[in-house]
C-alpha cells in the first residue's frame, strides 16, 4: 500500500470543529456486524430549522461544564503520596513473593490484589506465583481434594492470565446422573466462585454453561435468613448485577476497596496501598481530563453544532474504561478526541443531515481531499476539517516518530464506518427494517469499535509489525468481537426508547419482525448471542495473535465499557443518575483515607 505524507491544515480552519465518527462498511465475510456507538438514531422528534426538514433528538445538555472540570484539584499528584505508595507497594510485593505463604492463601491474596486495582503494579510477581502454582498443584492429585471455591478461584485466575486450563476439572462436581451436585447449593462462597469462573468459558464447554445456569439460579435464592455474612451477600448481589469478568477494572476496584474495608480479615497494608493507588491514578485522570476539556472548548464544535450531543466527559470515561493505567495518558487523550468526533459525526448522520448531504460528506471523506469541502454545507465543513486535521495529526506523529505512514489505515476505518452510517440513514429514510443478519453485518462496523481500536493500536505501540497491520486491515477477530458486543449492548440498552420513538433498524426490531416474536423474546435472543460472542472473545484473548498483550487487553476492555455504559440504558446519549455516579466515583471523588 503506497502511503503519502499526511497534510495538516492550519488550525484556524477548525477552530470550532471537532466531532465523532464511525467506521466504513467493508467487504466482510458472512459474520455478525453491529451498528454504531451513537445511541439515538433516525426518527426522533423533528423540527424545521432550514428550508429542508431537520431533526432534533432533543438531547439533554452536558452534565459537566468547563469551569467545573477546570476546578478539579487532583490533590494526590503530590510527590509525598507517590513516595508513600511506593513503600506500600514494596510491602505488597513482599507478600506476593513470600515463599512461606501457603499457595492457596497466595491465590486469595492475588485475587484481592487484582480486584483492589493493584494487579497492574505486580504483573511479574503474580505470574511467577501462578507459574509456581501450576508446577506444584495443577497437575497434581492434590487438586482432587480441593473445595469448589478453591477449584473455581484457581481456574478463574489462570484463565484471566491466559494459562491453558481445562474446564474438565469441574467434572468431579457432578453426581451420578451427570448433573451438578445439589449439595453445592449449600456452599454460597463456592457457588459464587464458580459463577464468576463460568464467565471465562470458551465455546463448547458445556460444564461451564451448566455451572452458570446452576449458580445463577441458586445465588438468586440466597437471602438474609441464611447463615451468610452481610459481606458475602453483598458480593453475591454485586456479581448477579454484573459478573466480575464483564466489569471495567477501575470501577470494580473502587467498589472492592469499599467492600474489602468492611472485612474483619482485611489486610491494612493492602487496603492502604489500594486506596492511595486509586487516588493517585485518579489525579492523573483528572489532569488528562482537564487538558481534553480545554481542547474541546477550543474546538468549539459543541457550540456550533447545537443539534449534537456534548459528551466530552462521557467520551473520556470510555477511554478510562479501555485503558486506565497512569502511563497511558497519551492514549486516553487520543481516544477521547476520536470518540468525541465519532459522537458528533454520528449525530450528523442520525439526526441532522439530509441523505444528499450525507452522501456528499461520505464521498468527501473517502477522497480525503480538502478541496471536497467546498461542496459541503457549512456545518459539514466544520466536521470534515476537524476530522481531517485530527487524523492527519495522528498520522504525522507516527510517521515522524516511527517512520510508518499509517494514514491509509486510519482513513479506511473512518470511511468504512461512514458508509455503514449512510446505510443506516437510507434504511431510516425508506422506513426499512433489513434482515437480521444484514443489520448485524452493517451494525458492528457502524458502532465505531474498529475505529477506536485501530487508533488505539497505533497510539499504544512503538513497534508496528507487518502482521499486525495486515490483521488491522482485515478486521481481525480481536477488533470484530468487541465491536459485536458493543453493538448488542448498545441495542439492548436503547431498544425500548427506540421502540417508543418509532425509530428504524436495531437488532431487537429486526429480530422481532423477522421471527414474529415480542420484544422480550428478541432481547433474550440478543443476550444469548452476546454471551456466545463473549466466549469467542475469551478464546481470542487467550490464544496467539499478531497483537501485543496490551492491545488484546484494550480490545477486551472495549467490550467491558460497552457492558457498563448500556447496562441500565443509554449511558452515553442520555446519561442518568447512575451514569453520573459512575463517573463521579471513578474520576471526580477520591476514596477517603480515614
Amino acid at each position: 500500500m503506497t502511503m503519502s505524507t499526511p497534510t495538516l491544515l492550519n488550525s484556524s480552519f477548525v477552530s470550532q470543529s471537532f466531532s465523532s465518527v464511525k467506521p466504513r462498511e467493508p467487504e466482510l465475510p458472512s459474520l455478525l456486524v453491529h451498528k454504531i456507538v451513537s445511541p439515538i438514531r433516525c426518527n426522533t422528534t423533528t423540527t424545521t430549522t432550514t428550508i429542508s426538514q431537520r431533526k432534533s433528538a432533543n438531547y439533554q445538555p452536558n452534565l459537566w461544564n468547563y469551569d467545573f472540570l477546570q476546578a478539579l484539584k487532583h490533590d494526590y499528584s503530590d510527590l509525598r503520596y507517590e513516595d508513600k505508595a511506593r513503600k506500600l507497594q514494596e510491602e505488597v510485593r513482599r507478600m506476593i513473593k513470600n515463599e512461606n505463604t501457603d499457595i492457596w492463601a497466595k491465590l486469595e491474596l492475588i485475587d484481592d490484589v487484582k480486584r483492589l486495582g493493584l494487579g497492574y503494579r505486580f504483573q511479574k510477581e503474580i505470574r511467577e506465583a501462578l507459574d509456581k502454582f501450576i508446577s506444584l498443584e495443577w497437575c497434581s492429585d492434590k487438586m482432587i481434594n480441593r473445595s469448589l471455591y478453591e477449584t473455581a478461584l484457581s481456574f478463574r485466575l489462570l484463565r484471566e492470565y491466559a494459562y491453558h486450563v481445562s474446564a474438565d476439572i469441574f467434572e468431579r462436581f457432578r453426581d451420578q446422573n451427570g448433573n451438578l451436585k445439589a449439595s453445592l447449593s449449600e456452599d454460597v462462597k463456592g457457588m459464587l466462585s464458580l459463577y464468576e469462573a463460568s464467565f471465562l468459558s470458551y465455546e463448547g464447554e458445556q460444564i461451564l454453561d451448566e455451572a452458570k445456569s446452576f449458580t445463577s439460579f441458586h445465588l438468586r435464592r440466597v437471602d438474609e435468613d441464611r447463615n451468610n455474612s452481610g459481606i458475602l451477600l453483598e458480593q453475591v448481589n454485586h456479581a448477579l448485577d454484573l459478573p466480575l469478568h464483564l466489569r471495567i477494572q477501575r470501577l470494580e476496584a473502587r467498589w472492592y476497596v469499599e467492600s474489602y474495608a468492611k472485612r474483619m480479615d482485611a489486610n491494612p497494608v493492602l487496603l492502604e496501598a489500594a486506596i492511595l493507588d486509586f487516588n493517585i491514578v485518579q489525579s492523573t485522570l483528572q489532569d488528562d481530563l482537564q487538558e481534553m476539556s480545554r481542547w474541546w472548548r477550543g474546538m468549539g464544535l459543541a457550540s456550533r453544532l447545537s443539534f449534537s450531543r456534548d459528551r466530552l466527559m462521557e467520551c473520556f470515561f470510555w477511554t478510562v474504561g479501555m485503558v486506565y493505567e497512569p502511563q497511558f495518558s497519551d492514549l486516553r487523550k487520543g481516544l477521547t478526541k476520536v470518540a468525541s468526533l465519532i459522537t458528533i459525526i454520528d449525530d450528523v448522520y442520525d439526526v441532522y443531515g439530509t441523505l444528499d448531504e450525507l452522501e456528499h460528506f461520505t464521498i468527501a471523506v473517502e477522497s480525503w481531499d480538502v478541496k471536497a469541502v467546498h461542496v459541503l454545507p457549512e456545518y459539514m465543513k466544520i466536521c470534515f476539517l476537524a476530522l481531517y486535521n485530527t487524523v492527519n495529526e495522528f498520522a504525522y506523529d507516527t510517521l515522524r516518530d516511527q517512520g510508518h505512514d499509517i494514514l491509509p489505515y486510519l482513513t479506511k476505518v473512518w470511511v468504512d464506518m461512514l458508509k455503514a452510517f449512510l446505510q443506516e440513514a437510507k434504511w431510516c429514510r425508506d422506513k426499512e427494517l433489513p434482515e437480521f443478519e444484514d443489520y448485524l453485518k452493517n451494525g458492528w462496523v457502524s458502532v465505531s469499535g474498529v475505529v477506536l481500536l485501530t487508533h488505539a493500536y497505533f497510539l499504544l505501540n512503538d513497534s508496528i509489525t507487518k502482521e499486525a497491520l495486515e490483521s488491522l486491515g482485515n478486521y481481525h477477530a480481536l477488533l470484530r468481537r468487541p465491536s459485536i458486543i458493543f453493538r448488542l449492548c448498545n441495542d439492548l440498552g436503547t431498544s425500548t426508547a427506540e421502540l417508543q420513538r418509532g425509530e428504524a433498524a436495531s437488532s431487537i426490531l429486526c429480530y422481532m419482525r423477522e421471527n414474529g416474536v415480542n420484544e422480550d423474546d428478541a432481547s433474550k435472543h440478543i443476550q444469548k448471542l452476546l454471551h456466545e460472542t463473549w466466549k469467542k472473545l475469551n478464546k481470542d484473548g487467550a490464544t496467539h495473535s499478531p497483537f501485543p498483550k496490551r492491545f488484546v487487553e484494550t480490545a477486551i476492555n472495549l467490550a467491558r465499557i460497552s457492558q457498563c455504559t448500556y447496562q441500565y440504558g443509554d449511558g452515553h446519549g442520555a446519561p442518568d443518575g447512575s451514569a453520573k455516579n459512575r463517573i463521579q466515583s471513578l474520576i471526580i471523588e477520591p476514596i477517603s483515607l480515614n
